[in-house]
C-alpha cells in the first residue's frame, strides 16, 4: 500500500511538471524577449527563452518596434492579440495565422519576402512597406480601411474585396494593373514610379489627395472627382488630362511636369487663376478636349510639276509615304521621283499623328493645265493655276460660259481663287484661253467644285 502511494505520488509530480511547462511559451530571439520585459510583459524579468503563456495569452496590443528582432517565434501564443507594431527590425518572416483577432499589424521596415494576412479576417490597416514582398494576399480582409506597400517588388495586388478601403498606399512596386473600382471610399492614393499605364478612377469620387507620378500614363480623366485637392502626375507620358470636376479652386497641389506630349488640360474655368500650378509656364487650359487641336508638327511641301524629275527635299517632321497614315512605301531624303505619284508626309508622337500630302507631275509638255479645283481653304487644289515648266505663257484669259471675262493672270502667276469681284462663284465649268510665247492660242475648261 505504501508502495502504490509512493507511486501515486511520483505520478502527481510529474503531471504538474509537465502542465508546469506547459504555461510557459518560448521566445527564441533574446531582443523580442528584451522588448517583453521592457514593456513589462515578461514577469520574471530574465532572459531565459521563455515567458509565461499566461502573460501574453491576455495581451491585446504590442509595440516592439525598433528592437533589432530577428526571429519573432512565440507571436502565435499571443492569442486576444489585435494590434501589432513590429516595424523596423530583422524580420525575414513573421506568422500571425494564429493571431486571428488582430486589427491593426503594421510590420513596416524590415526584411520580409512573404506575409501571410488570409487568416486575419478583422485586419482593418495594415502597413508592410519598406520590405522585400513579391506577393500579398489581402482578398480575405474585407474590412481593410489603410493599407500600405509601398517600396516592394509587388507585381499585382488585387483589392477589389477591400471594400472599405480609405487609404492606400502602393508606389514604388511593379505594379502595371490596377482595379479600383470597388474602391468607393477611397481618398488617398499613391501609386507612384510603378508601371501603369491605364487608372481608371471614375468611381472613385470620394478621393482627395492621388499621387500617380513615374509611371507611364497616356490619359487620366478626374473629371468624377468633386473632392480632389492634391495631385501629382508628373513624369508619366500623359497626352490628356481632365481635371474639370468643379473643386479646381480649392486644389492646394497640381503638379503635370514632365508629361511632354501634354498640349491641354480641361479645367473648371481656363481663365482661372492657375498661378501655383506646375509648371508654371504651362498656359493651354481649356474647357474641353474638343477644344485642343493638333499638335504634332509635319511639313508641308507644294505640288510639283516637271517634265524631268523631282529630288526629296530634306524633312523637319515627319517622313515620305506613299500612302495615308505612314502607310505603303516609305521613301527617303533625296531619293528621285521620276514617275507621277501623291506623297504623304506623316508624322506620329506618343498621342497622335499628322500628315501632308503633295503630288508630283511628271510633264511630257512645257505647261499643264489642271482640269479641275476645289476652293474650300483645306490646302488641297485651292487655287486653278496652270503650270508653265518652260516659261512658254504669256497670258492666260478665264471666261464664264457665257463669255464674260472673270480673271486675266500674267504669266506664272499663284492662280485663281474662285472668285469674281470679291464673290464666290458657283460650282460649274468655265474657260480659259491661253496665249503662248509664241503666238499660239490655247483653249478649253476646267471644273469649279465646291
Amino acid at each position: 500500500m505504501w508502495v502504490n502511494r509512493k507511486y501515486s505520488c511520483s505520478l502527481v509530480f510529474v503531471l504538474l511538471s509537465c502542465i508546469g511547462i506547459s504555461q510557459n511559451t518560448s521566445i527564441p530571439d533574446p531582443n523580442f524577449e528584451q522588448a517583453l520585459i521592457d514593456l513589462g510583459v515578461d514577469s520574471d524579468g530574465i532572459i531565459n527563452g521563455t515567458v509565461l503563456t499566461a502573460d501574453i495569452s491576455t495581451e491585446t496590443s504590442l509595440n516592439i518596434e525598433n528592437y533589432n528582432i530577428q526571429n519573432l517565434s512565440g507571436i502565435e501564443e499571443f492569442s486576444a492579440l489585435e494590434e501589432l507594431f513590429c516595424g523596423n527590425n530583422q524580420l525575414a518572416n513573421i506568422d500571425v495565422t494564429q493571431n486571428s483577432n488582430l486589427q491593426i499589424f503594421w510590420c513596416e521596415s524590415n526584411q520580409l519576402t512573404n506575409l501571410d494576412v488570409t487568416q486575419n479576417p478583422g485586419l482593418i490597416s495594415l502597413r508592410c512597406e519598406n520590405n522585400a514582398l513579391a506577393n500579398l494576399d489581402v482578398t480575405q480582409n474585407p474590412n481593410l480601411n489603410v493599407l500600405a506597400c509601398e517600396n516592394n517588388q509587388l507585381t499585382s495586388l488585387n483589392v477589389s474585396q477591400n471594400t472599405t478601403l480609405s487609404r492606400f498606399l502602393s508606389g514604388n512596386n511593379l505594379l502595371s494593373n490596377l482595379d479600383l473600382s470597388n474602391n468607393l471610399s477611397l481618398t488617398f492614393f499613391t501609386c507612384e514610379n510603378n508601371q501603369l499605364t491605364n487608372l481608371n478612377l471614375s468611381l472613385n469620387n470620394q478621393l482627395i489627395q492621388l499621387n500617380c507620378a513615374f509611371n507611364g500614363l497616356t490619359e487620366l480623366d478626374l473629371s468624377n472627382n468633386p473632392r480632389l485637392a492634391q495631385l501629382d502626375c508628373s513624369n508619366n507620358n500623359l497626352c490628356r488630362l481632365n481635371i474639370r470636376n468643379g473643386n479646381n479652386g480649392n486644389v492646394n497641389t497640381m503638379d503635370f511636369r514632365a508629361n511632354p506630349n501634354l498640349n491641354c488640360v480641361v479645367v473648371d474655368n481656363p481663365s482661372g487663376n492657375h498661378s501655383t500650378w506646375e509648371p508654371v509656364s504651362f498656359s493651354n487650359y481649356i474647357a474641353s478636349q474638343n477644344d485642343c487641336g493638333n499638335f504634332v508638327n509635319v511639313d508641308s511641301l507644294e505640288n510639283v510639276i516637271t517634265n524631268t524629275s523631282y529630288i526629296l527635299p530634306a524633312l523637319t517632321n515627319g517622313n515620305y509615304f506613299t500612302e495615308s497614315g505612314g502607310s505603303g512605301f516609305p521613301f527617303s531624303v533625296g531619293d528621285i521621283i521620276t514617275t507621277s505619284l501623291t506623297l504623304y508626309i506623316y508624322n506620329e508622337t506618343a498621342c497622335d499623328s499628322n500628315e501632308s500630302s503633295f503630288s508630283v507631275l511628271i510633264i511630257d509638255e512645257d505647261y499643264y493645265i489642271p482640269k479641275y479645283f476645289t476652293p474650300n481653304n483645306d490646302g488641297y487644289h485651292d487655287v486653278w493655276q496652270v503650270f508653265d515648266t518652260n516659261n512658254s505663257i504669256k497670258t492666260v484669259n478665264i471666261f464664264d460660259k457665257y463669255g464674260k471675262l472673270l480673271k486675266s493672270l500674267p504669266p506664272n502667276a499663284p492662280g485663281w481663287n474662285g472668285t469674281f469681284n470679291g464673290e464666290l462663284l458657283h460650282t460649274d465649268d468655265y474657260w480659259y484661253v491661253i496665249t503662248l510665247n509664241s503666238g499660239e492660242i490655247v483653249r478649253g475648261h476646267f471644273t469649279l467644285k465646291r
